[in-house]
């Protein structure tokens, strides 16, 4: 199954790393949060990916452009008759990536809808470039197998600080800005959608979070898988210095393979 990954803002509360390269390319453990989001959906068995670009899009260009010269060993042959031989294999050799240029200034549900065209089945996974999550995707594919509405968003448990989701049992009904309690269930960025999905977002200015989720969620066409372990986004320098931390000390839980 294919993967969307929304990789274009400007990541303003990151300043400190932004400034420099897109939030996606933030270090994690020495490797960009982006590629550990990838390796997560890869070993769920989805390795088919388009990178929504926008803000510095060109450094993750170049990042997957050289990634096999910057992971291997390598023999050069200098000389009228060059020749490169790498050395060293890497688990990360069947994965597809499309780089998806959806402009600067594009919000994320037109980089959404840019992104359909690429998008071969009926049925897709969506995430953002800056969040991690231990949640079993196949098992909210198959949760949205079920029941056959447009959008599954992953629920999540948070610290009280984002807004919350209404749920009638695993139906999403409204989104309340400012939460009620620190045990609320919230959008965790990690989706299965239908295509349908493109039908409401009326162009580059529209954020998928506000008008399109509202819309299907009033339609009775968003259902929540609910997951009630790990999640962490990296928004602020805080975040990121935990999420490194639970790297370097070997308790990183969406670590799976």
């Amino acid at each position: 199954m294919q993967v969307v990954i929304l990789c274009g803002g400007q990541g303003t509360r990151l300043r400190e790393e932004t400034e420099f390269r897109p939030k996606p390319m933030v270090p994690v453990g020495g490797r960009p949060i982006l590629w550990h989001i990838m390796k997560f959906y890869a070993t769920h068995g989805h390795k088919d990916f388009i990178l929504c670009l926008g803000y510095k899009g060109e450094m993750i260009k170049d990042y997957f452009r050289n990634y096999q010269w910057n992971t291997s060993d390598v023999t050069l042959r200098l000389g009228r008759q060059p020749k490169t031989t790498y050395h060293t294999s890497h688990d990360e050799e069947d994965w597809t990536v499309t780089l998806l240029d959806t402009g600067q200034t594009t919000q994320t549900g037109g980089r959404l809808k840019r992104a359909l065209p690429y998008v071969r089945e009926n049925t897709f996974l969506l995430t953002y470039g800056d969040g991690l999550t231990d949640s079993n995707v196949n098992d909210s594919v198959a949760f949205h197998q079920r029941h056959g509405k447009i959008v599954t968003l992953t629920a999540v448990r948070p610290p009280g600080r984002f807004g919350e989701l209404a749920l009638k049992g695993t139906a999403v009904v409204g989104f309340q800005e400012k939460p009620r309690h620190q045990f609320s269930y919230i959008n965790g960025g990690f989706f299965v959608l239908n295509k349908q999905v493109g039908d409401y977002i009326a162009g580059d200015d529209m954020p998928f979070e506000l008008d399109p989720l509202v819309r299907l969620a009033a339609e009775g066409q968003v259902e929540a898988f609910q997951h009630d372990r790990f999640w962490q986004c990296m928004d602020t320098y805080r975040e990121t210095q935990l999420l490194n931390e639970l790297w370097t000390s070997g308790r990183a839980p969406w670590k799976i393979w």
